[in-house]
């Protein structure tokens, strides 16, 4: 979906004027918030953080406006914000970078995903597979929910670590699925590998007969994979709604973290029951932490650089042009706001 950034950049340049000013400029409410509705995507079957923030009653009284599910994954999600369909979308820290750098307006404000011990992505092939290092993966499939984001990218490091060439590697087929059908084509022999995060992954696993190569919790440890992002122009009109969307997102980052895993799932399919979205709660049977790795999502340079680094090594992003900052601010969490 990133295929083509200078060209949703200058849509953004062409249109942002005129998107959402009726919202822009509405009188502030007696309670200072200067909107109290957020239009966002879900996703099918599973409960996200600004979600679980809404349902424990810390972004009251202000209320998600629910559009519509992402199918398509976090650069999707994004987009949807750059051009003003949501007011606020998420994806992996290198698809929001990669977009920012090509002038897209926008900020990560607060974590919303990470990777570590339990939750992390792996590339898995079939018990019998002669798959067993980077090298093999030349010529083969690998499938993956979404290309551009989080699971390209780690693959693509996975393969540059393993000494394959810019060329070598071009001969690896990514091919993106849904990640609900990813496992079932790889055990029907449709592809070679496939990429498995933390839900999708536990099902897979619990019925055996898989392989992990590598994960992405492997290659660089612990980090806050994914952030929640706004346009510019949506904080600088609305820096108190912002702040306590921020503010009560990280309190549902603690509390997931600080909450028994069995009340958390118990809470998650109580959220999923009432939504009336026609879910089941399978998914989050298998829930196991949001991985984020910071107190109250609060973003750190690291979160970017790594990718940052990435990018510029691949040759996507010139030397020095692009720092973490340029990516994020911490200016709406409340300790850094009131210090």
């Amino acid at each position: 979906m990133l295929a083509h950034p200078a060209r949703i950049a200058l849509l953004l340049i062409a249109t942002l004027s005129l998107l959402g000013c009726s919202r822009s400029k509405a009188a502030r409410h007696p309670d200072g918030y200067e909107v109290l509705s957020l239009r966002y995507e879900g996703n099918p079957g599973v409960v996200t953080v600004p979600e679980l923030a809404a349902d424990l009653g810390y972004l009251a009284p202000l209320e998600l406006d629910y559009v519509g599910d992402n199918l398509t994954g976090g650069p999707h999600s994004i987009q949807a914000v750059a051009t003003g369909d949501v007011d606020f979308g998420t994806s992996f820290n290198g698809a929001i970078v990669k977009l920012i750098a090509s002038k897209a307006p926008l900020q990560a404000v607060v974590a919303s995903y990470g990777t570590d011990g339990r939750n992390f992505q792996g590339s898995y092939v079939l018990e019998g597979s002669p798959i067993k290092s980077a090298r093999d993966f030349v010529g083969k499939k690998v499938a993956m929910n979404t290309l551009g984001a989080h699971a390209e990218f780690a693959l693509r490091e996975y393969l540059r670590r393993g000494g394959l060439t810019s060329q070598e590697s071009s001969q690896v087929s990514m091919i993106a699925l849904p990640a609900a059908n990813c496992e079932l084509a790889l055990r029907e022999k449709q592809l070679d590998v496939a990429v498995l995060g933390t839900i999708h992954r536990d099902k897979a696993l619990a019925r055996g007969g898989l392989r992990r190569i590598t994960s992405d919790y492997e290659l660089f440890g612990g980090f806050n994979a994914g952030s929640i992002v706004m346009t510019k122009r949506f904080l600088a009109a609305n820096p108190n709604t912002a702040r306590k969307f921020v503010e009560g997102v990280g309190r549902a980052i603690d509390w997931a973290h600080s909450t028994p895993r069995e009340q958390v799932i118990a809470r998650f399919e109580q959220i999923i029951g009432r939504r009336g979205r026609n879910e089941n709660t399978s998914i989050v049977k298998h829930w196991e932490g949001t991985g984020v790795v910071s107190p109250r999502g609060m973003l750190r340079d690291r979160d970017f650089q790594m990718w940052i680094a990435w990018l510029t090594k691949d040759g996507q992003l010139a030397p020095g042009a692009f720092a973490p900052r340029d990516a994020y601010t911490n200016e709406f969490q409340p300790a850094v706001a009131h210090r």
